[in-house]
């Protein structure tokens, strides 16, 4: 996107690329469907030290403009939940577009480019393998750790150490969740069980699906609150957003027994859910304040996890180079002149469904329209 930009305005580009193809990440994304952006996209769906730092690079490239370019290309797309756009066919489709646009704008793109030293002399000088590279003009877009299996390094953030920039300690975001070995043994044999939870942490929350796995925890909810946890807080679930599993009980005419109680607990959840959390938390008696005590419990049920899965599963980096050290507008370093950090390499993450590649695409253009 940057390299498109800066095409754009008549620059000569050159993309180095240290795998074998363009995208890898691209191709992998929204199950190959590529979740390519979002169309509630807010600055508040961003996790940074500076909550105010992506506004202006998202201001000035949105959704509409984003839409636009699949629309000019006459990419069939359509809108899942919560405003997350996937494409018909394949993430193919966006990244072929991407690089036609970049033909269109005579940047050169050299693949297998693995980069051996970088140095700034006049100008930038970055030595490949095999070539040499010399610009007046330098910019990161090497993501984070996240996926190391298709080539996901910490070489952004060693350069920008290099330069004398401040990093934001990363960690995995948008991560699956492991359980401690009691809870493990308790409920992750029901793997693949699947409910709407409301998932609360740090002073956020996300109301989407939870999934059991044969770990710990996963699915939107779980993805999401990922990214504000950290070891050893607690992470509290609502596990039936809205519904009140005890109100059976007002009627003096419904027994006071586990039969009904299991009863309404599987109109809420999955039923081996149900029964399976009701064995761990059977009420101490059938007094009104042991069920609201139940209810209470059933609405915030505190769990502690063990870790998360890592970056081999997690689909975003969180931290990385310190917001401070960059301009909002133009994403050069302040410090060096000719230097640019964007995307994910940038303390900026995004929640779940499309506001990654939103980023992507913003801080992108961003740097391009100021090359």
């Amino acid at each position: 996107m940057c390299a498109i930009e800066a095409g754009k305005r008549q620059r000569r580009v050159a993309v180095l690329e240290h795998a074998d193809r363009l995208g890898k990440k691209i191709l992998i994304s929204g199950g190959g469907r590529c979740n390519f952006t979002n169309l509630h996209c807010q600055p508040e769906n961003f996790l940074s030290s500076n909550p105010h730092f992506a506004k202006s690079a998202l201001a000035r490239y949105t959704p509409v403009d984003f839409i636009a370019l699949v629309e000019k290309h006459r990419i069939p797309y359509h809108e899942k939940t919560l405003g997350q756009l996937f494409c018909d066919r394949s993430a193919r489709d966006i990244l072929g577009m991407l690089e036609q646009e970049c033909q269109a704008h005579g940047v050169s793109i050299f693949l297998n480019a693995r980069i051996r030293e970088v140095r700034r002399n006049e100008e930038f000088v970055v030595h490949t393998a095999n070539a040499e590279f010399h610009a007046p003009a330098l910019v990161v877009a090497t993501g984070g750790l996240s996926i190391p299996k298709i080539g996901a390094t910490s070489f952004g953030y060693d350069l920008a150490r290099q330069f004398g920039l401040k990093i934001r300690l990363p960690w995995p975001g948008l991560v699956p969740l492991v359980l401690e070995a009691e809870d493990r043994s308790s409920y992750c044999d029901l793997t693949g069980v699947s409910t709407e939870i409301i998932a609360s942490c740090d002073g956020q929350q996300f109301r989407e699906k939870m999934l059991i796995t044969h770990r710990g925890l996963s699915g939107p909810a779980i993805l999401q609150i990922s990214s504000y946890w950290t070891k050893p807080q607690p992470i509290k679930i609502d596990l039936a957003p809205q519904s009140e599993l005890t109100a059976i009980f007002r009627d003096p005419k419904t027994p006071r027994a586990m039969t009904a109680l299991r009863s309404e607990f599987r109109k809420a959840l999955p039923a081996r859910l149900a029964d399976r959390w009701l064995d761990h938390h059977t009420p101490a008696s059938w007094t009104n304040s042991a069920l609201a005590d139940l209810e209470q419990q059933a609405h915030a049920w505190t769990i502690t996890p063990a870790g998360t899965e890592g970056y081999e599963r997690a689909e975003v980096t969180c931290g990385g180079v310190d917001t401070d050290e960059l301009s909002a507008k133009t994403m050069q370093a302040r410090k060096v002149p000719g230097l640019f950090f964007i995307g994910e390499v940038v303390d900026v993450t995004g929640h779940l469904g499309g506001f990654n590649f939103q980023w992507a695409w913003a801080s992108g253009a961003a740097a391009g329209r100021a090359l």
